[in-house]
């Protein structure tokens, strides 16, 4: 007995067909690309970090959006990573792991001031917040 074809069905076979594809290659190409991608992410394993997480607040308690923050190892001058805070004032900024001390500070475009020092030990989240003050 021969099935009825409609008009969509025979333009998705002819599809198929157009792209090479039939019904025999589709799930052992799709188990391919499925082993291929686990493989390809165990040869690039993350490397480990740490993190320091903050929310920068205004005077009027309120999170501040687009503050510059400044980060940098209490033991060096220069700060090594500058960064804004989002629309919920908040920030994160990955540091190399192991023990260290930081200095986090804000420097919006007004006259106000926050600065805060931070302790990292080994891959470990660090949350802080920056209250900016007059």
């Amino acid at each position: 007995m021969k099935m009825a074809t409609t008009p969509e069905r025979r333009a998705r076979f002819r599809f198929i067909r157009a792209c090479g594809l039939s019904r025999r290659l589709i799930l052992p190409s799709l188990a391919l690309l499925t082993t291929l991608a686990a493989l390809a992410s165990e040869k690039h394993p993350e490397k480990p970090y740490a993190l320091i997480f903050g929310t920068v607040y205004a005077p009027d308690n309120r999170p501040a959006y687009g503050v510059q923050v400044k980060i940098r190892r209490a033991d060096r001058k220069k700060a090594q990573w500058e960064l804004y805070s989002d629309h919920h004032g908040e920030f994160a900024q990955r540091v190399p792991p192991g023990a260290a001390d930081y200095l986090v500070w804000a420097e919006p475009e007004s006259k106000l001031k926050a600065e805060v020092k931070v302790h990292v030990e080994k891959d470990e989240r660090v949350d802080i917040a920056l209250h900016l003050t007059k």
